[in-house]
């Protein structure tokens, strides 16, 4: 039993890490696509092509979320095991 309790401290403390990495993407996305992107159209400045609004809150955005989720993922996740379940005759 004590087992399973800590497992349920740790899958809750990572669904909290997962919702932080959620709130970061959504206010990074906004944050940049709607400061950035509030201008008119023929006032935006580019960057590869691309409008600064889209390329930072698209482009660096997603780069960023996938170097965090590794980051995320590889030091502050631990390997869990579930426990055996037993299948029973249930009838």
């Amino acid at each position: 039993m004590m087992d399973q309790q800590k497992s349920f401290k740790i899958a809750h403390k990572e669904a909290l890490i997962g919702c932080a990495l959620v709130i970061f993407n959504i206010a990074w996305w906004y944050g940049f696509a709607y400061t950035l992107g509030s201008k008119a159209p023929e006032d935006y400045s580019y960057i590869l092509g691309f409008p600064a609004w889209f390329f930072w809150s698209c482009i660096v955005g997603f780069v960023v979320m996938v170097i965090l989720v590794v980051f995320v993922v590889k030091f502050l996740m631990k390997d869990v095991p579930f426990p055996d379940e037993e299948v029973g005759d249930d009838s």
